[in-house]
């Protein structure tokens, strides 16, 4: 198959939708280099895919990640940025610390191995880096203000990014999920202050509740990882793509044509606030 040898790095490979993507491309035929951000432990890499140490908050880790795939493959012709996390809170009760923790992964994370493949990329004349965004960088949620910031943030600099790096042969391209059945849920952590502050409560725990509700009749990740293999194997891929509940995804044509004040309507009732 056409991508028999082409080298992709997957980033936050150890599980979720990272570790679904590593899996399908390498049943496809790529030589696939998964990150995690704790050295791998003998004997626990998916199969036919090699980890490396990196952790995406950290400059030196990234370039030295990203060094030690080219000298080991001698090329990169894609990267899967899908490294991140989650905090959840009202945006009053998140500080500055917590929200420039969230950003640090989500947002600052990306920057850095993009910063570092483009050069290899560039010198090769060619390459798809895919950045794994959510439905959540084209809505601000409540009581994930921050994350959403993130995504948001994600969003512009993969749009100036996608020009900037055509001219090169380097294709840009965002992936937006809903809810699928990942770690990252139970990883999601709370914000200091919202576990002390009453004045959210309420319409936080009735937000909680539909979002418990609709991750857990989430599907497993495998579409999303059909997909980035969809666009690594494209030519000319677009910008964005959307993938998930067809309820979840209806957000982003409704956000674009609706009026402001239905659209807040609709998604007020949706969210079950």
């Amino acid at each position: 198959m056409a991508e028999a040898g082409k080298v992709v790095v997957v980033t936050g490979a150890s599980s979720g939708i990272g570790h679904a993507c590593a899996l399908h491309l390498a049943s496809r035929g790529w030589r696939v280099f998964g990150t995690q951000r704790r050295p791998p432990s003998d004997g626990a890499a998916p199969a036919g895919v090699s980890m490396v140490a990196m952790d995406v908050d950290d400059d030196r880790s990234v370039a030295d990640g990203i060094r030690a795939v080219h000298g080991r493959a001698g090329r990169i012709d894609a990267v899967v940025n899908n490294a991140g996390n989650a905090w959840m809170g009202s945006v009053e009760d998140t500080s500055i610390a917590e929200a420039r923790a969230q950003l640090e992964t989500n947002f600052f994370g990306v920057l850095r191995v993009c910063q570092a493949v483009l050069p290899i990329m560039r010198a090769q004349g060619a390459g798809h880096i895919v950045n794994v965004s959510s439905l959540a960088g084209v809505l601000g949620l409540p009581f994930s203000g921050l994350y959403s910031a993130s995504k948001f943030a994600l969003e512009g600099m993969s749009e100036s990014l996608r020009h900037e790096a055509r001219p090169f042969g380097v294709h840009v391209v965002l992936v937006e999920p809903g809810d699928f059945a990942t770690g990252l849920p139970t990883a999601r952590r709370l914000t200091a202050a919202a576990e002390r502050n009453d004045t959210y409560r309420a319409a936080f725990a009735k937000f909680k509740v539909q979002q418990d509700k609709d991750e857990a009749g989430a599907s497993t990740p495998e579409p999303v990882a059909a997909l980035v293999a969809a666009i690594l194997a494209s030519p000319r891929p677009q910008l964005r793509y959307t993938v998930g509940q067809l309820g979840q995804r209806i957000v982003v044509p409704l956000k674009r044509y609706l009026p402001q004040r239905l659209f807040e309507f609709v998604l007020v009732r949706a969210l079950g606030l």
